[in-house]
């Protein structure tokens, strides 16, 4: 026979308390400086004896908290998240939270099933790595006071909390790298401009680019729809057969920038000899790459942590201020990203060597 579930009244029992003032010393969070650090001693000793484990259901009841946040992200193949999403559980473990995470596959009407299903769940909160530029807040009737947190994206309004990059400063800091090795053809194979992200990195292209008084026309930037490697190929096709004589490519991305070496290759220029290679994120073994990606680095696991904290301050504070932060961006140099050749791709790079077939 299975033996019966340690309750709250057993605790109470032995810790010699009423079972309410056992409830309110478990939850220290939601009876803070009602019970004296001597009961909180003596009922958790108790419930440790005991093996007492919390209710949830009846908690989320009592309290109208059910101590889950929803964590949505776009997709969960991109290496860039899981570091992110290690932040915010860590953070959100600390403040007595548990993160119930979501995969979209960047699909639209899957992200809205998403959010409705953790409506029903009773999510405290939500951190969304998924607005897009010009969507409403994600809240639906009744649920205009739900705080939502963005991580990796920020509304053009700034009227949300969010955490992101230092997207401009970021692409500015790849521009003046290139420029100081010489290159002064440089393309830019952009992010989706239906992201912040996409958007903000173009920006930082076109303001780099002004800064080393060097112009941007319509054929050195090549729009992808998605992060994917496939639409790096297919942006980085499109801007050699516009561009012929590009020295550089400035990509939105890894992902992206993983693409622009496979275009390379197929056209038979050589990185970075005949054309150079910067990405934006340094995903996790990047640095394993042949040649080694030069990329633009951020703490993606600060980030996570930051976006957490962000979410906490607002479901312990409701109505507080809006905070927007922004993470530093440094520049990682490695093997991509080297001198421009004096006469253009080709003339420098192919020069007295075989390609391996």
């Amino acid at each position: 026979m299975a033996s019966r579930r340690v309750t709250l009244a057993d605790v109470a029992r032995l810790a010699g308390v009423h079972p309410a003032t056992a409830s309110r010393a478990l939850n220290q969070v939601d009876g803070s400086g009602l019970v004296s650090p001597a009961t909180v001693a003596r009922v958790t000793a108790a419930a440790n004896r005991l093996g007492y484990r919390p209710n949830p259901v009846a908690r989320s009841l009592r309290t109208r908290r059910s101590h889950t946040v929803g964590v949505v992200i776009p997709d969960l193949a991109n290496p860039l998240f899981p570091p992110v999403i290690r932040g915010i559980e860590d953070r959100l473990a600390e403040g007595g939270y548990v993160a119930l995470l979501a995969n979209t596959d960047d699909d639209p009407a899957r992200e809205h099933q998403l959010l409705e299903r953790m409506r029903e769940r009773h999510v405290d909160g939500l951190v969304l790595a998924t607005v897009r530029r010009g969507t409403p807040e994600p809240a639906g009737p009744g649920e205009e006071d739900l705080p939502v947190v963005l991580v990796n994206r920020v509304a053009e309004d700034r009227a949300l909390p969010a955490v992101a990059a230092d997207d401009v400063s970021g692409i500015r800091l790849a521009v003046a790298h290139l420029v100081s090795l010489g290159h002064r053809r440089i393309g830019h194979v952009a992010g989706p401009q239906d992201l912040s992200t996409g958007a903000g990195r173009l920006r930082g292209f076109r303001l780099g680019m002004a800064e080393q008084g060097l112009e941007v026309g319509p054929a050195d930037v090549v729009v992808a729809e998605r992060y994917q490697v496939a639409e790096g190929l297919r942006c980085a096709r499109q801007l050699l057969a516009q561009r012929p004589r590009v020295t550089a490519i400035v990509a939105a991305n890894d992902m992206l920038a993983l693409g622009c070496y496979r275009a390379l290759a197929e056209a038979g220029l050589a990185c970075p000899q005949d054309c150079s290679v910067v990405g934006f994120n340094d995903m996790p073994f990047v640095d394993q790459l042949s040649p080694p990606l030069t990329s633009v680095r951020f703490d993606h696991y600060a980030m996570g942590r930051e976006a957490a904290q962000l979410i906490l301050e607002r479901l312990a504070t409701p109505g507080c201020p809006t905070k927007v932060v922004y993470l530093p961006p440094e520049l990682v140099v490695r093997a991509s990203t080297g001198p421009a050749p004096r006469g253009g791709p080709g003339t420098e790079g192919r020069a007295g060597r075989r390609r391996a077939d």
